[in-house]
């Protein structure tokens, strides 16, 4: 069966009224009824009638409600994908277990606000990459796969030009993208916090480096290598292990045979550029087999 149109898949409300029978619905519509019980928009009760319909994808949650006298939620007739992705990245963010989950949490509104007018542009990363990194992310977090998907032709994909090209690399320079969510110049404005995307081309090295800005890598594609001090060796991380750096702390990845795709976060002192710190083995680990 064919998953339900990408379209309107695009805010926690939109997704709790999700076509019936699509393979993994019924779980999309119970994350979607979670996110918005969290935020005081659905009742326990009405929770309680999403939990027990999760694992028949073609059950109807509304007769349930209508027959217990709940009332149904409705859903946003012009919901935007960025409002979508926003909730989608936020729910997921907010269920990490790091030693910075509550400075990311501060940083979370509940309700962003309205989403400034898109400023897409192409981006040849994006445009091979974030397909076959979203293809990776099973039916755990389809909705979040939805939501990126949704919304990616509608951010601003960019590059760091903060390094210097010859301290980079010019395969990390050319095969990496970010595009902001949350924070200034992003579609949801914020002060001295930013979230987002994260993309790199499969086999890249992103070269030792360290910032000012307390970090959060949210990866959803692994495995990759990491490490934490110039010269030390790799340590291999899965997909969906959060990487927490603290302000200035070393850091490197080099990226596996899958593309990387994380979710971003920096809680302060985001206008602060990033620095390369000179290491001895890039030319080895560049060119290392996939990891």
């Amino acid at each position: 069966m064919n998953a339900w149109p990408i379209a309107a898949m695009t805010d926690a409300r939109c997704l709790l009224h999700c076509p019936l029978g699509v393979p993994g619905s019924g779980r999309v519509r119970y994350g979607a009824a979670m996110a918005l019980w969290r935020d005081g928009l659905l009742s326990e009760p009405q929770l309680e009638v999403y939990r027990e319909a999760a694992a028949h994808d073609a059950r109807d949650p509304a007769p349930i409600l209508a027959e217990r006298h709940l009332p149904p939620v409705p859903a946003l007739p012009e919901a935007s994908p960025l409002a979508g992705l926003y909730h989608a990245l936020r729910d997921y963010l907010l269920a990490l277990d790091h030693p910075g989950a509550a400075e990311v949490r501060t940083g979370l509104p509940p309700d962003p606000g309205r989403p400034s007018a898109p400023r897409s542009n192409g981006n040849t990363v994006v445009d091979r990459w974030l397909a076959p990194a979203l293809a990776t992310l099973d039916g755990g977090h389809l909705g979040l796969a939805q939501a990126i998907a949704a919304a990616a032709p509608l951010l601003e994909w960019q590059r760091y030009d903060a390094y210097p090209p010859d301290e980079i690399g010019p395969a990390f320079a050319e095969g990496h993208a970010f595009a902001p969510v949350l924070g200034d110049g992003a579609p949801f404005a914020a002060d001295d916090f930013d979230m987002g995307l994260f993309l790199i081309a499969p086999g890249l090295l992103y070269r030792d480096h360290a910032h000012p800005a307390p970090e959060l890598y949210a990866p959803l594609t692994g495995p990759h290598g990491w490490r934490f001090g110039a010269d030390r060796p790799l340590v291999m991380k899965p997909a969906h292990m959060p990487v927490w750096n603290p302000p200035e702390q070393p850091h490197l990845t080099r990226v596996g045979s899958l593309p990387f795709l994380a979710i971003y976060v920096w809680t302060r002192d985001v206008t602060l550029p990033a620095r390369i710190l000179p290491a001895t083995d890039w030319d080895r680990l560049e060119m290392l087999p996939d990891v």
